[in-house]
């Protein structure tokens, strides 16, 4: 790994103190980020609420450009070039590298059919089910840590293998006490705004992380 990449610990801090208690877990955090997105792998987001809006927020951040330019260079732009020559210029000016993320908190249609049909605490279990293999990691946001679709989604994902971050506020509540993650990010706050406050610039700290790891120079 690169020494830039871990340095976005230490510039959070710098700007958010109060975070220096997480310092290992956001270490850990971005090593198993970078292990992931370096094997070919994927990362699965999920929350409530607030939370559901930062779920997709981080997808946002890492299909497209955050920081750096991300242009297509090597096979994958010659591929294009060869299979959409007429288009090939427009694509390799505007499409930008990505690194894989599905928000499971978007899926309307699945959501709404599983609560009606099965069981409403079990829709984002249901999608670790079926979309998560060996070697993603599922990032899951919990302002209590005792949110019961995400306690069931990170138990679906140990199940399957799937390396577990969670983001929780103080206590950590379930998520902590009964260690369902692999990381847990436990924010210095107990007041769910003033922890979902905190858990913007967690997220965009690794979001700058592994983009830097994979597109920085």
């Amino acid at each position: 790994m690169k020494d830039s990449t871990l340095q976005a610990v230490s510039d959070l801090i710098d700007r958010y103190p109060a975070l220096d208690t997480c310092r290992r877990d956001l270490e850990d955090a971005v090593r198993v980020l970078c292990e992931s997105f370096a094997g070919g792998h994927k990362l699965l987001t999920c929350g409530n609420g607030g939370s559901a809006a930062d779920a997709e927020h981080i997808v946002g951040e890492l299909m497209k450009g955050f920081l750096l330019p991300r242009r297509l260079t090597g096979d994958i732009a010659a591929s294009i070039r060869e299979t959409a020559p007429e288009s090939a210029d427009y694509l390799l000016e505007n499409l930008q590298g990505t690194l894989p993320a599905v928000s499971l908190v978007a899926e309307t249609a699945l959501t709404t059919a599983f609560a009606n049909d099965q069981a409403a605490d079990l829709g984002f279990a249901q999608q670790v089910l079926g979309l998560g293999n060996a070697g993603d990691v599922l990032l899951a946001i919990s302002t209590s840590g005792n949110s019961k679709n995400v306690v069931y989604a990170l138990q679906v994902a140990r199940a399957k293998r799937v390396t577990s971050i969670a983001l929780t506020g103080k206590s950590g509540g379930r998520i902590a006490r009964e260690h369902l993650a692999d990381v847990t990010i436990r924010v210095p706050d107990d007041e769910t705004f003033r922890i979902q406050e905190l858990h913007l610039p967690v997220y965009h700290m690794l979001c700058i992380a592994v983009e830097n790891e994979f597109f920085g120079a």
